[in-house]
């Protein structure tokens, strides 16, 4: 059941509203049934994969928050626990990625190939509920919360369908804590169900009109790379940095405001992430969840910054590392993953180089300029690194960076060419203005640090109603307008 699906638009407002006249102690138990029945809505058997992972997340968490035991039998459980989750996970999404693998190993030295045979299908959301629990069971050990004793409010906090698909990567400290609350909850807040609503609205737009629309020229181009020169190619780079972002944005925002509506606050995931002026801040501003997840289960347990600069770059290299394998069994997103981690590193080795040379040549590094290309050298770099994440292959993400670099046609900037990757000149323009109104939003959020919904809030009321109503219309008319333009399933979906 998709976000964009008329099936969820039909699901939610039924859920909100039993939600609203159900008891107050039994509305977690609604949350729950109606969470299984979006999860399995995919597919029936996906709760037959979901339940055992709650489970094993709810009796682990139990026996880790018993103060009688001692820390070494803790720390073992806390092992198993941890080895079953990535177990899963593994088993699930790497096992043909591992046959892979060894049949490269055994090729190169000349050796019989490993032939197995998987026919697995990879549960949606696996990878996001399998992580929640395990910074769940952490948190648990380390003692910074206590432990859930409600296996049915247990299994809502990784299950709320909101969330278990794509995220955000909700921490018990947070979501748990909020729903062991759910009794004492005002439902009924104007400003709160408002404001969830335009959250879900904008998400809307965003998906429907960008992310859908500027698909039609990415696929375009990746799949017939061949063909173009460098500009259909750049223009190519360009439109899937634009698209994953507009997509995965646009689902954390639909999710966001609709846990928002049922009086949840979920984390964050996205803060204008390509205003960013360095590497170190994109992460900062770019799937949230994730990124302050791998820091506080990963990169901080290795031992951070605190061993010295070598040793800190090489639990750079490792975070990021696992964070590439994470999003995907394929050496395409091992490599993105690490081209981060490289970034990161030199970003921090040539720190007092750069402000050496700053100092030296006078160089006003408040000005808007010298932000305007610190913000255009990072986002280069991450739209270079995005093809490596969206190339089906190694192999072919080095030809197409080959193909753009060696074959220039800069004349076809203008003379129409653009037209002809997939969108025509209406198509073309209608995504330049959602962009733009995309990159206005991001602003406001950079600049003021101020959501869409705040923004709407603090305005005249003609002007929210006429912004909302623009919203509603834009994303009917022109959301899925024309042949090849049917909602595509999120991005995120696959990981």
């Amino acid at each position: 059941m998709l976000f964009t699906s008329l099936d969820f638009l039909m699901f939610f407002p039924v859920v909100l509203f039993i939600y609203f006249i159900f008891p107050a102690r039994f509305r977690y138990i609604w949350l729950l049934a109606a969470s299984y029945y979006f999860y399995m809505s995919w597919n029936p058997l996906y709760a037959f994969i979901l339940t055992p992972v709650i489970l094993i997340g709810f009796l682990g968490g139990i026996i880790l928050g018993k103060g009688s035991d001692n820390n070494k039998r803790k720390k073992g459980i806390l092992i198993i626990c941890i080895l079953m989750m990535i177990g899963v996970l593994a088993y699930f999404k790497y096992s043909g990625f591992a046959a892979d693998t060894v049949n490269l190993c055994l090729r190169l030295l000349r050796l019989p190939l490993w032939e197995p045979r998987f026919d697995i299908i990879l549960p949606v959301g696996i990878s996001f509920y399998t992580l929640q629990t395990i910074g769940y069971l952490i948190d648990v050990y380390r003692g910074d919360i206590k432990s859930e004793r409600n296996p049915a409010r247990y299994a809502l906090f990784i299950a709320f369908f909101p969330q278990i698909l794509s995220g955000p990567i909700n921490r018990a400290g947070g979501l748990l804590k909020q729903m062991q609350n759910i009794p004492a909850l005002k439902l009924w807040d104007y400003q709160r169900i408002t404001s969830g609503f335009t959250m879900m609205l904008w998400g809307y737009f965003v998906k429907l009109v960008i992310a859908d629309r500027i698909a039609v020229l990415v696929d375009n181009v990746f799949d017939n790379y061949y063909l173009y020169g460098a500009v259909a190619l750049i223009a190519g780079a360009f439109g899937f940095a634009i698209q994953i972002y507009s997509d995965f944005g646009s689902y954390s925002l639909i999710a966001i405001g609709a846990a928002k509506v049922l009086g949840f606050e979920l984390t964050a995931n996205f803060a204008a992430p390509y205003f960013a002026q360095g590497i170190g801040e994109f992460w900062r501003r770019w799937h949230i969840s994730l990124s302050s997840w791998l820091k506080d289960y990963v990169y901080i347990p290795l031992g951070g910054n605190r061993r010295g600069k070598w040793i800190k770059y090489r639990n750079l290299m490792i975070t990021f590392g696992v964070s590439g394998l994470w999003h995907g069994a394929n050496w395409t997103f091992v490599i993105w993953g690490l081209l981060h981690g490289g970034y990161s590193v030199l970003e921090s080795e040539l720190r007092p180089l750069v402000k050496r040379i700053n100092q030296r040549l006078g160089t006003k590094t408040a000005s808007f300029g010298y932000r305007l290309g610190k913000i255009i050298l990072t986002f280069i770099l991450v739209d270079l690194a995005w093809i490596f994440f969206r190339a089906d292959s190694v192999k072919t993400a080095f030809a197409y960076i080959a193909q753009m670099i060696s074959y220039h046609d800069w004349w076809s900037l203008f003379d129409g060419s653009l037209y002809n990757l997939g969108l025509d000149y209406r198509e073309f323009h209608i995504f330049l203005f959602g962009l733009t109104l995309l990159i206005a939003v991001d602003w406001l959020q950079w600049k003021k640090n101020m959501t869409i919904d705040v923004f709407l809030k603090e305005q005249w009321i003609v002007f929210r109603w006429a912004f909302i109503l623009m919203l509603i219309f834009t994303a009917l008319i022109f959301g899925q307008y024309g042949s090849g333009f049917d909602s595509a399933e999120f991005i995120y979906l696959q990981f």
